[in-house]
């Protein structure tokens, strides 16, 4: 995923850094949408851009990345700050966006939003995913997703639609080639054995890790 055309948004949800966070952060081009430039420093970046409408910015941090170019938005506006940084990106040429602090917070509706806003760019070929460091999710639809985890390490998968064909190696709890329907809890709280696979011939979910919970040992 790390090429020129990645773009990393730092959103202002929860960010945990640990070696998986930073590993994203190796390469990319980096937008701030508002409050989200408050994860900058802890990871050692800097963004191009810094937009939005500036209400959940502290007055510390606007004096601080002053030299930032910035995009201003009217609080009026029918995007959230995270979606015109999305927009942003791939006006730039983006073809792999990556969310960061996109979990967590004090606002959950955004942190829905953003999840369906991932489905949407993985549908239109766009490589994306999203975390907060605790947690980690990406897009699954019908094909093949590997993903390395620390050993013993939860995560779980939550249908979007229907699922058909589904299979999981690598995990606890293996699947073969079984049908889940949307709504299903079947597929939550798996354990990785380190390398996990996902296939799945029909439907779509998205992949929760949780990277350091180990409470499913």
């Amino acid at each position: 995923m790390q090429i020129d055309s990645t773009f990393i948004i730092l959103l202002a949800g929860d960010l945990f850094v640990d070696d998986r966070v930073q590993a994203l952060c190796q390469s990319g081009r980096i937008i701030a949408a508002d409050g989200g430039i408050k994860h900058a420093a802890k990871l050692n970046i800097e963004p191009e851009l810094w937009l939005g409408d500036f209400d959940s910015t502290p007055d510390g941090l606007k004096e601080q990345y002053n030299h930032v170019q910035t995009m201003t938005f009217d609080r009026q506006k029918a995007m959230s700050d995270g979606a015109l940084a999305v927009q942003t990106a791939l006006e730039k040429g983006a073809t792999s966006i990556i969310f960061l602090g996109a979990l967590g917070g004090s606002r959950s509706d955004h942190s829905f939003a953003v999840m369906n806003q991932m489905m949407q760019l993985h549908d239109a070929g766009i490589e994306t995913m999203m975390t907060s460091g605790l947690e980690e999710c990406w897009p699954l639809d019908a094909g093949e997703f590997e993903i390395n985890l620390p050993e013993a390490s939860m995560f779980s998968i939550l249908p979007y639609e229907d699922l058909k064909g589904l299979s999981i190696t690598g995990a606890e709890y293996p699947l073969d080639n079984i049908e889940t329907e949307f709504g299903s809890t079947l597929t939550l709280s798996n354990v990785s054995k380190g390398h996990t696979k996902v296939s799945l011939i029909e439907g779509r979910a998205v992949f929760i890790a949780r990277p350091h919970d180990f409470s499913g040992v």
